[in-house]
């Protein structure tokens, strides 16, 4: 596959969000604002390539070897926390105020299936070590896509006349089964 076709795939045609399903508690709770939407954005891009990245170095040389498959998803999770764990640092010394907007939801990085998801991912599909950065940064890009696109679509909904039963969740939720809808239109563009 190319890696073309594959960034091309990560972003669009099984975008995390809108078609995988993954990574749906940071996309409805961070999306109230465009600078938290970019701030989560960033956090899960840097966390989402590294943790897969050294997540397919502990799957190839320590989990296969020793044949301690078993672990995969054990060592994934604790993989993802100490990589959320280095960016919360990172942000608080860097960054206070994204670090103090993003509160609770940055720890939640950890609990986020879509991070964990790109590096299950890469494993079934047999990316090689160059594939999976690629898959893990578009894929990453694909979520920060999506969030974005909602969080300025619900900045915009926020000052229009909406009439009162679909103002708040309501009509966050019906937003985003149209976005939804509309990225599986893609569908055909690429296979896999």
């Amino acid at each position: 596959m190319s890696y073309l076709v594959l960034v091309i795939s990560a972003l669009f045609v099984n975008n995390l969000v809108l078609v995988r399903f993954l990574g749906i508690c940071p996309f409805l709770g961070v999306s109230k604002k465009l600078s938290t939407a970019l701030g989560m954005s960033g956090a899960v891009l840097f966390v989402m390539g590294l943790a897969s990245v050294v997540s397919w170095l502990v799957f190839h040389y320590l989990l296969k070897p020793f044949d301690l498959l078993f672990l995969q998803t054990l060592a994934f999770i604790l993989i993802i926390a100490a990589m959320v764990q280095l960016v919360e640092l990172a942000l608080q010394k860097l960054s206070p105020t994204l670090h103090k907007t993003l509160g609770i939801f940055l720890p939640l990085i950890t609990t986020n299936c879509a991070v964990l998801g790109v590096a299950m991912m890469n494993i079934q599909l047999e990316h090689s070590l160059l594939e999976t950065l690629v898959f893990s940064v578009a894929g990453a890009g694909g979520f920060g896509l999506a969030l974005i696109l909602f969080s300025g679509i619900r900045e915009v909904l926020d000052l229009a006349d909406t009439p009162k039963v679909f103002r708040g969740t309501a009509i966050a939720l019906v937003t985003a089964g149209i976005l939804s809808l509309a990225f599986q239109g893609f569908s055909g563009l690429v296979k896999g």
